[in-house]
């Protein structure tokens, strides 16, 4: 006699809920003030976004034509590299890092400001 076969089974991931939990902070989306919030923090948001972007884009992309504009800088070597490279492949790092923590540290900000707007129209 043969035993029957087990059944299989397909594991994708932990079970899934059909509505997520509303934190005690999140505004009610079906409000008009909820939106209005929710609106205005992601516009400052955008806006923070565009001005890191902005600040990368003039300080390095403005770099090929400080080198046009005064070619003897590209003869300049700093530390037995030539200038541009020392730019471009060790100074841009150190701004990318600065440019990364400033904009965490004020997106941070405007959600701390706008949890405390929702704290306050709630309690």
């Amino acid at each position: 006699m043969s035993e029957p076969r087990p059944q299989r089974v397909r594991v994708t991931g932990p079970p899934r809920r059909t509505r997520p939990r509303a934190s005690a902070t999140d505004p009610d989306d079906d409000t008009a003030l909820g939106g209005v919030y929710l609106a205005s923090l992601l516009r400052e948001q955008r806006r923070l976004a565009a001005r890191v972007v902005a600040v990368l884009l003039v300080l390095v992309a403005s770099l090929p034509a400080v080198f046009h504009l005064a070619p003897g800088l590209a003869d300049v070597e700093v530390g037995g590299v030539s200038l541009p490279w020392a730019l471009l492949g060790v100074a841009v790092y150190p701004l990318l890092v600065g440019l990364g923590w400033s904009y965490l540290r004020r997106a941070e900000r405007h959600e701390r400001d706008y949890t405390d707007l929702v704290r306050e129209r709630r309690g």
